[in-house]
């Protein structure tokens, strides 16, 4: 299966509220400066998200974070600069990998060769992220507040990106029109159920025939 890498942009820069609004050569060059750090921090956590991301697979949330560090190549104080907690960790993984499925959906759109190709290729990515979910699903499920509000980001975020590809997909007239795309998501969801836990069962066979189901016949 082809994957994507997504990158994440800075979404705004912070101005001078003072003075007359003019920016002088020095501020200029402080600011060509400053966007490179802004970038290289960007590229440096993207990499310890990946690193974790990928550990947590492997070896669950409670890996140690040397090995976290190990893989991103970098010193262990230099994650918990990023992640004072595990919480912390874990949560922004979660966050980094839906958005990377947001920023996915976009992209197939405008590179695959139809809309239906794209709604296929967005739901593997999405199977891989809920395989990936179920093996954080017992820290999502303790007492932390700060897991609270995941489920609601979670749909805020994605449910929009599945909705633009179904209606694509329909607007096309390869797919049946009158699917919601919490439906799609919720079915999916449900068949990666044990996909982390039984070797025998392969939740991405049977998203596909899901998926093959959609196609109107010709």
């Amino acid at each position: 299966m082809s994957r994507l890498k997504i990158r994440n942009v800075v979404p705004f820069s912070n101005l001078d509220g003072g003075g007359n609004g003019e920016v002088n050569d020095g501020d200029r060059g402080a600011g060509h400066a400053a966007r490179p750090k802004r970038a290289d921090a960007r590229r440096n956590k993207e990499t310890l998200l990946d690193a974790a991301a990928a550990i947590f697979v492997t070896s669950g949330v409670e890996a140690p974070v040397r090995d976290i560090a190990a893989k991103a190549g970098v010193g262990t104080a230099t994650i918990y600069r990023h992640f004072p907690t595990r919480a912390d960790l874990i949560i922004a993984v979660y966050r980094h990998q839906v958005e990377a499925c947001v920023e996915a959906g976009p992209a197939l759109l405008a590179t695959s060769v139809t809309p239906y190709a794209a709604l296929g290729r967005w739901i593997d990515l999405f199977v891989d992220f809920l395989v990936t979910k179920h093996g954080l699903a017992a820290a999502l499920r303790s007492d932390d507040a700060g897991f609270d509000a995941l489920h609601a980001y979670f749909l805020d975020r994605l449910v929009p990106v599945c909705t633009e590809l179904l209606d694509a997909a329909a607007g096309s007239g390869e797919i049946r029109s009158d699917l919601e795309a919490y439906e799609l998501m919720r079915g999916v969801g449900n068949l990666c159920i044990g996909a982390d836990s039984d070797p025998r069962y392969d939740a991405r066979r049977l998203v596909g025939i899901l998926i093959a189901g959609l196609r109107r016949p010709h």
